[in-house]
């Protein structure tokens, strides 16, 4: 007897980078969930490809329908990408890297299936953002993300004004990252805390954790095109 498919939009979280084994981060049912797509919405055609290659194996995957949703999709075009779950499919969406939805645009995508009635199903997987958070040692009963700082002094002050209470959170852009970290160390308080985390889960993974004056007499890491979350705390 087959089973019947129910249609559904389904939130895949990816991996944080290239391992040659991605059971060890994803748990089995996301690979069971990808089997059972019609198709999949994913933030590149390129990164979308690669993600369903890793759970079909050998089979080819370019008969799988891909629409691509980042952050340069239109929102009219949002309608037409749900369509085919509203006609009784089931369709996946992806980020490059990471869960679906944080730090991207896929909330527009819930929001909208949502209000189509359209049901929407979550999977666990890596975060970048929360795994740094839990190596800085950082007090996580409460925090903010900030997404990708302004590169304002001011707005560094300010999440330091902040960090005593709330722990911050913060990203960029990773060819920049070496150039925000020394902002940091020149704007931030010696006492403060900063806690830089970087190639989460693979083996280049670093974290160091400790207070400006203690960076100050410590050699910088590299973080050069690395894709790194920045912490600023108690």
């Amino acid at each position: 007897m087959t089973k019947v498919k129910k249609p559904a939009l389904l939130l895949l979280p990816n991996l944080l980078g290239e391992h040659k084994h991605p059971e060890l981060f994803l748990p089995s049912s996301v690979g069971q969930a990808v089997l059972s797509l019609d198709g999949l919405i994913a933030e590149s055609e390129y990164g979308g490809r690669r993600y369903l290659k890793r759970f079909h194996g050998e089979s080819p995957v370019h008969h799988i329908p891909l629409a691509v949703f980042n952050r340069d999709t239109p929102d009219g075009d949002i309608d037409f990408m749900l369509q085919p779950i509203k006609h009784g499919e089931r369709w996946g969406y992806v980020s490059d890297a990471g869960l679906p939805c944080i730090a991207d645009p896929g909330s527009k995508l819930v929001a909208r299936a949502r209000q189509l009635g359209i049901v929407v199903q979550a999977f666990v997987g890596p975060s970048s953002i929360l795994m740094a958070l839990m190596l800085s040692g950082m007090q996580g009963q409460n925090f903010t993300f900030h997404g990708y700082l302004s590169g304002e002094d001011k707005q560094i002050k300010q999440m330091e004004h902040q960090a005593g209470k709330v722990t911050q959170i913060f990203m960029e852009a990773p060819f920049r990252n070496d150039k925000l970290l020394k902002q940091l160390l020149r704007v931030l308080d010696q006492e403060t805390k900063l806690c830089v985390a970087w190639d989460l889960t693979l083996p280049t993974q670093g974290v160091l954790a400790q207070t400006v004056a203690v960076w100050h007499k410590s050699p910088l890491p590299n973080l050069n095109d690395k894709p790194a979350i920045f912490l600023i705390g108690a």
